[in-house]
């Protein structure tokens, strides 16, 4: 594997971007070594600047259901790129797009286009601590919900507690807005609704947890923050920013039967460009501006070529199988199972639709606790012994990996292969 042209393009890039990079992941300063700098992709497969051809599982971190520069989505760009770029006026185009995400999504009454799901995430905030005209919020631990400041908080001690800063320049006073409760413990929510429910303005959560790794919600732990939030007048939150249209048509929220007062979009919605949504009940959407006294605007929201992409993503995804794809993941799933017990490796899979996350580590990963025990020294020889095998993973051990539409039965059957090469170095290293 050849990775010259890589390692010569970082040593340029850290002399002018802040890390060699534009989002800290991409360094992949949690497995070691220098990024793969990407030339090009197609379908199910990328291939860097050194020429080395892969099988993507990053697909743009799940962004690319479809897979790399999918026919209709290129052509709806292209033809949207030639009659203009960008207009900050209302076009055709993003009233399509919206009556589509409002057609498709059971919670969303009323929508409003963004550039990010970071945006769309912070956005829904504000409008739910408009509405309800409180300030604190409930997260969990182990949600990432983008880089918003009152939402980069970790929790301490206890079952819950009230947020105190996870990155530098968070105000101290901004974070303990926010309370940080368990993910799947419903019990300890119900107690910090008790104490704080006057002063509590939303719940946000991702209803699969995608990023401390495909954890899945227990028992009644959504029917049980959809109960709290209607007895105590809180605004229930879904972020599906990784998981709406993931696993079928619209939002994860359909499988679950729980309705959502207001769910926040972006990753697949856009297919591959820059684009983020939220949306809601029409009650609590129309304290947006220009309606309600909520600001919130953006010059390119509703930009022409992202929601041409989207109309076109949309458009795909409507004739799509959705199962079939659950069952391929599962399939590749079993056979990596099967292998890490071949040669003895603890390990456990956590896998929901076409999402799939591995972990170094013999027992259930549930929440964020459990997800922290996994070996991720083990995961970062694995992750560059997958590398060889042409087999391109995550560079992190928390991030889900994706499976797209574009995946062949010859990409799994190459995938299978690389990881049986990789357990059996990893088994071979450690002996």
């Amino acid at each position: 594997m050849r990775l010259a042209v890589s390692k010569r393009m970082f040593r340029s890039a850290v002399k002018y971007m802040v890390g060699g990079v534009n989002s800290p992941v991409r360094s992949f300063k949690s497995v070691g070594g220098n990024p793969l700098f990407i030339a090009q992709g197609k379908g199910s497969r990328v291939v860097d600047v050194d020429g080395n051809a892969y099988v993507d599982y990053v697909m743009s971190w799940g962004a690319l259901i479809l897979g790399h520069a999918h026919q209709s989505v290129t052509m709806a760009v292209c033809g949207a790129l030639k009659t203009g770029t960008s207009f900050g006026a209302p076009t055709a185009q993003e009233v399509e797009f919206s009556r589509m995400l409002c057609k498709a999504i059971p919670s969303v009454e009323r929508v409003r286009l963004v550039n990010s799901g970071t945006e769309a995430v912070m956005s829904a905030i504000r409008v739910s601590r408009g509405y309800t005209g409180k300030n604190k919020i409930i997260k969990f631990e182990g949600c990432y919900h983008g880089h918003y400041d009152g939402l980069l908080v970790k929790a301490g001690s206890g079952a819950a507690t009230l947020g105190i800063p996870d990155s530098a320049g968070v105000p101290s006073g901004l974070s303990r807005e926010t309370i940080v409760c368990p993910y799947n413990d419903i019990d300890a929510v119900y107690t910090v609704v008790r104490k704080y429910h006057n002063e509590i303005a939303c719940i946000i959560v991702e209803p699969v947890a995608a990023n401390m790794g495909v954890v899945e919600p227990h028992g009644n732990f959504l029917s049980g923050l959809r109960e709290l939030s209607d007895r105590y007048g809180i605004v229930l939150i879904f972020d599906e920013v990784i998981c709406g249209f993931r696993f079928c048509y619209g939002g994860v929220q359909k499988l679950f039967g729980i309705t959502p007062d207001m769910t926040c979009l972006g990753k697949i919605i856009g297919g591959g460009l820059p684009i983020g949504a939220y949306g809601g009940k029409k009650e609590i959407m129309e304290y947006v501006a220009p309606v309600g006294p909520v600001y919130q605007a953006g010059t390119l929201a509703g930009n022409p070529l992202a929601v041409s992409a989207g109309i076109a993503v949309l458009r795909e995804l409507q004739k799509k199988d959705y199962s079939a794809l659950a069952v391929q993941t599962a399939f590749v799933c079993s056979g990596l199972g099967n292998i890490f017990r071949k040669y003895g490796i603890p390990h456990t899979i956590n896998n929901k639709g076409s999402l799939f996350t591995l972990f170094f580590y013999p027992g259930e990963i549930n929440n964020y606790s459990a997800a922290g025990k996994s070996d991720t020294k083990v995961f970062s020889e694995y992750f560059w012994a997958m590398l060889k095998e042409g087999v391109y993973l995550p560079p992190s051990q928390f991030e889900a990996q994706f499976f797209s539409f574009s995946h062949s039965p010859r990409d799994i059957q190459k995938t299978l292969a690389a990881h049986e090469k990789a357990a059996w170095t990893l088994a071979h290293s450690s002996s």
